[in-house]
């Protein structure tokens, strides 16, 4: 049973069952019908929810999913696995390989360990540990220090108003593993210009965390959040120059 006591590698193994548990099903999956039980919401990201809740509440440990809200006794001593069993469900559906299973385990103390998996290329993944740095597949990642808006790569959810003087963009779809390409250097930075959901972003937020990379939330609100519907809207950049530069943009989206 894992509480806040256990070691940070035994979370994230608890992690890594959990992601497996949920490729399984995607990599059976013939079925990309809407489940009718809420408006955007498939009947696979039912199926992949219940797997993962399956190996989390085995593990002892409370959970809040995009898919079944919260469950289990957050406590004191307890941990709470914030889940996004499948982010970029669209894209899945459509065969665009581009999406991924979004873990993050937290205790009263913060977030402890995180873990990304891109289910789209199975054995892809992303995680960090509470001061042990961040991953992907084994190899420890960083930023990619861009500091100028007019040399930066930036990813994006939704579009904004203007064109930003920004080198390029990138609009994937998958909030969760577009995250971590900041984290690795392969994006400079991402902006948010809609609002998304704690399980959307949480478990990239602590893999930047772990190599320095500058973020903020648009209206300055805190980003750990535990409720179902508190929405939040990131910003991500390899640096603070290009944080504020991006900060500007969201603004004048904005107004």
């Amino acid at each position: 049973m894992i509480t806040s006591s256990s070691s940070n590698e035994e979370i994230l193994d608890v992690l890594r069952r959990v992601a497996d548990a949920i490729e399984s099903v995607l990599v059976s999956n013939q079925d990309w019908s809407l489940s009718g039980l809420r408006g955007t919401q498939y009947a696979i990201d039912v199926l992949a929810d219940s797997a993962g809740l399956a190996v989390l509440h085995n593990a002892g440990v409370a959970v809040l999913s995009e898919e079944s809200g919260r469950t289990g006794e957050f406590g004191v001593n307890d941990v709470l696995v914030v889940m996004d069993p499948l982010d970029g469900s669209t894209n899945a559906s459509r065969g665009i390989p581009w999406y991924s299973t979004a873990l993050c385990a937290l205790d009263h103390g913060g977030l402890r360990a995180s873990l990304v998996a891109n289910q789209a290329t199975p054995g892809d993944r992303y995680w960090a540990t509470r001061g042990g740095g961040a991953f992907h597949n084994g190899k420890p990642i960083t930023h990619s220090g861009c500091t100028a808006m007019d040399k930066a790569i930036i990813g994006i959810s939704g579009l904004p108003k203007a064109v930003p003087k920004w080198a390029q963009f990138r609009a994937h779809g998958g909030a969760a593993i577009d995250i971590c390409l900041v984290a690795q250097g392969s994006l400079d930075g991402w902006v948010d210009f809609n609002s998304h959901g704690v399980w959307d972003y949480l478990a990239s937020i602590l893999i930047c965390e772990e190599v320095g990379v500058a973020i903020a939330e648009h209206n300055d609100y805190e980003l750990l959040v535990t409720e179902l519907d508190q929405r939040r809207t990131p910003i991500i950049a390899a640096t603070p120059q290009l944080l504020e530069s991006l900060r500007e943009v969201r603004k004048a989206h904005a107004q």
